[in-house]
């Protein structure tokens, strides 16, 4: 079967390619490595507010501006870096929000030295492995749970800022803690078979 012909998520809009390939490629994939999940938890933190399109065509912006997600390197960035990067029209201009990811990645260092990784710590509100959901249609799909609550709550008792339930779940769907692809959707059973 041809690629455009496969049946997606009811939520993708498939006019636009470089959604179509997030979505076919990266999204509910499960993730393990660090660096990858401190890319993936900070575009989540931008994108608090705005639709999951906006940052994702600002998705290079974010790697130049962050120092390509090096977590070390983010942690050491200082006010003169906020000043520069709120003339940056290829982020998201919030100040708020540019501090808060110089924060959260002093934030994700402790969790690193205090759980060994960041990976242990997160997929520990899971029980490790990936959970399936049952979704049918666009209403079925959760905005929280009761895990992106406990995760949220945790992460905000560590310090972490912009990540309120609903943006941390929405982080569990990306780096596939939770299969949340519809049950209709070609992508479901291809990611389940690699667990």
């Amino acid at each position: 079967m041809q690629k455009e012909h496969l049946c997606r998520c009811p939520w993708l809009d498939t006019s636009k390619e470089d959604y179509v390939a997030y979505h076919d490629e990266e999204w509910g994939v499960p993730v393990y490595d660090d660096h990858r999940l401190f890319e993936f938890i900070t575009l989540e933190s931008a994108q608090a507010g705005l639709s999951w399109y906006t940052i994702l065509k600002k998705r290079a912006g974010y790697r130049r501006a962050f120092k390509n997600f090096v977590v070390d390197d983010v942690a050491k960035m200082n006010e003169s870096d906020i000043e520069r990067l709120m003339q940056d029209d290829s982020i998201i201009r919030n100040r708020l929000k540019i501090a808060a990811t110089i924060n959260n990645a002093n934030c994700f260092l402790e969790i690193q030295r205090e759980f060994g990784s960041f990976s242990n710590y997160q997929w520990q509100f899971v029980g490790g492995k990936p959970l399936v959901n049952n979704l049918e249609k666009r209403e079925d799909y959760p905005a929280i749970t009761e895990a992106s609550t406990a995760f949220a709550k945790d992460l905000k008792k560590r310090g972490f800022k912009f990540l309120g339930p609903t943006t941390v779940y929405a982080h569990m769907q990306a780096c596939g803690m939770v299969n949340d692809h519809s049950n209709g959707c070609f992508r479901k059973a291809e990611i389940i078979a690699q667990y």
